[in-house]
Parts: structure tokens; sequence; C-alpha cells
């Protein structure tokens, strides 16, 4: 009888030291139908070349399944399963208790193989946030669930969702004569609350893609310290953002610089900031005005002066009274020298 296992291997993924260490292998490749300029199929090529070949990626509906599996074609050179919009955090545990059987019972070598499942805002944020919860508190799983946030339903036309910014045009969300913003909700933190949520979660980070290296860290990371563990990704849309897919980088570069997408992670209940985000909040650069990054993209055009302003002003209560709403204070940290780390 083979011998019984608590949990399967964990892999050694050391973070790379710079992007020449970055092996050229590619298991996201070619061959897909996404839009010049989408940042999301530039965050699954990073995910995957992060993980290695011993990896099974997990898509729910979106556009990431739409796009990158025409019948009979796929971009996936890993083992890849498509499962139901809401069903990420489903799909990853279910597969990592699968993996798990499989070696207990001496049917699969016993060895690391990495779980990934992927969903979009409106499968992550939105109908299958809940799931991702449930799957969060089985500690006794390795897997890792990444939501790649373009921020609206982009596969089906560019509908609102839960991650949609303060205004934005959407098609369910265009402004008009008779009400010019239509779309009034402040975007969730699903990092956030999920990081507060969730305290044996080990590991809750945020990330873009336009900061490359720093990505696939996160992702090693997440994938090497064992249970389930969450990373939120800010995706640039040429389509649903309305702007010249050259901009794609520089617009997650803008979100970032600007303090809209705060670079941080949650290890183990520890609240580090990273890359410029550390640098904005230990005073070494200095947070841009939003300005630079609404006006930059179609789906903001109609806003004026004052819906700029009411943007900016959020965004600074949230630096000055919190880094990230509702799981740590900023401002009384700062004061007491003590900025994150």
């Amino acid at each position: 009888m083979a011998e019984a296992i608590a949990t399967t291997p964990l892999p050694t993924l050391e973070p790379f030291k710079g992007v020449k260490k970055v092996p050229l292998g590619e298991y996201f490749t070619s061959g897909h139908r996404t839009c010049q300029g989408c940042e999301s199929a530039l965050v699954m090529r990073l995910m995957v070349k992060a993980a290695g070949p011993r990896t099974i990626v997990l898509g729910s509906t979106g556009c990431m399944y739409v796009a990158n599996t025409t019948y009979y074609s796929t971009s996936w050179v890993v083992p890849w399963m498509h499962t139901q919009l809401g069903s990420s955090g489903s799909a990853g545990l279910g597969t990592a208790a699968a993996l798990r059987a499989l070696m207990r019972k001496g049917k699969l070598p016993t060895e690391p193989i990495n779980v990934i499942a992927f969903c979009g805002d409106g499968g992550g944020a939105d109908m299958g946030l809940s799931a991702i919860s449930a799957a969060l508190t089985h500690t006794e799983y390795n897997f890792l669930i990444l939501l790649y946030d373009n921020e609206s339903y982009a596969n089906t036309d560019i509908q609102l969702s839960g991650l949609t910014p303060y205004g934005a045009h959407t098609t369910f969300s265009p402004p008009g004569t008779a009400k010019r913003i239509l779309h009034q909700r402040w975007k969730k933190n699903v990092a956030g609350m999920l990081a507060a949520g969730h305290p044996s979660c080990r590991y809750v980070a945020t990330v873009c893609a336009s900061y490359a290296v720093e990505m696939m860290n996160r992702v090693r990371k997440a994938l090497s310290i064992g249970g389930p563990t969450f990373i939120h990704s800010l995706d640039p849309c040429p389509k649903g953002w309305d702007y010249d897919p050259m901009l794609s980088h520089e617009l997650g570069e803008l979100a970032v610089e600007c303090g809209i997408w705060p670079l941080y992670e949650v290890e183990d209940h520890k609240l580090k900031l990273y890359g410029r985000t550390k640098g904005i909040a230990q005073g070494r650069s200095k947070r841009r005005p939003v300005r630079d990054y609404l006006v930059r993209q179609g789906r903001f055009a109609h806003f004026t002066d004052d819906d700029i302003d009411y943007f900016q002003a959020k965004v600074d209560e949230m630096w000055e009274r919190w880094i990230i709403p509702g799981v740590i204070p900023f401002a009384s940290e700062i004061t007491n020298g003590r900025s994150p780390d």
C-alpha cells in the first residue's frame, strides 16, 4: 500500500534575480486570439512561465478562456481545463485534492505539481467570490487563484463588473444627458477583503504585469509557500478602456504611480509594500495625479474637472487613512515612523 501523504510536495521556486535570470521556456505560446495590446494575455504568459512546466492551469469562463481555446487548438502548453464562470475556487481546490488522492494511492509519483486557477473580475469578484472564499479556508491543499482584472466583463462586450472603477463608460453604464455618471460605486477591494477575512491563508498579493519580474516572483512565492493563495492582477484592456494598444504597459505603470493600484503582499499576515508603491510610501517617489491616468482612457472621456477631483480625493483618502482599506491604517504608521516594509 502506498504511504499516505499529508499534502502534496511544494516546489522550490526561488525569486528571479533580474530579467536575465528568467528562463526562455514558454508554456503559453502564440496562436491565441486576444486583442492587440492585451495585458491579460501577458499575465497568462508570465504566470505560467513563473510556475514552470509541472503546472496544471484551470481557466474559468472569461476572455482568457474564449480567446485562448479555439476549437481543436490552444495556446496552453501545460495541461489546461476550462471551468465555469464562478468556479475557479472550486476547480483549484478540487484539482489539488485529486492530485493528493492520486499520490496517496500511488497512481501518481509524489512530486511537486503546481495548481493555478484563474478567473476574470466578473468571475472572481462577483459570481465566483464565494467559491474563492471557501477555497481559501482549506489549508491542507496547495494551489493558487489568480484574478486577472480588466475591470469589466470583456469577453461579452464590456459590461459593468464589481471591479469597474467609478464613473467608467461601459455598455451597462454609458454617459448620457439625463445622467452623466451612471456608475457611482467605488471598486471592490478584493485582495484586501480576502486578506482580512481569511486568517489561515498564508499569501495574498496584488501585481501588475508592467512590472514583469516582480509579478512573476509573487507567483513563485504564492506557489511555494504552501496552502491556498490568492493574487489580484490589474490588467489594462485596450478594447474596454479605449486607448491605443501601445499604451498598455504605460497605463499599468500609471495606475501604480498614481496610487490607484498599490502593489503589496500579505505574507503570513504581515503586510509588505514593494516596487514603486514602496518607494511612494517611503517618500522616495512622488505620487502622480490621477488625471495622468484617467485622461489617457476613452472610458473616462466624459469626466469633468469635478469628476477628476472626486476621483483624486478618493485615492488621497485611501493613502491618508488606509494603505489597504479595511486591512491596515496607513497615516498613523507613517506618522509614527513605522511605515510598512
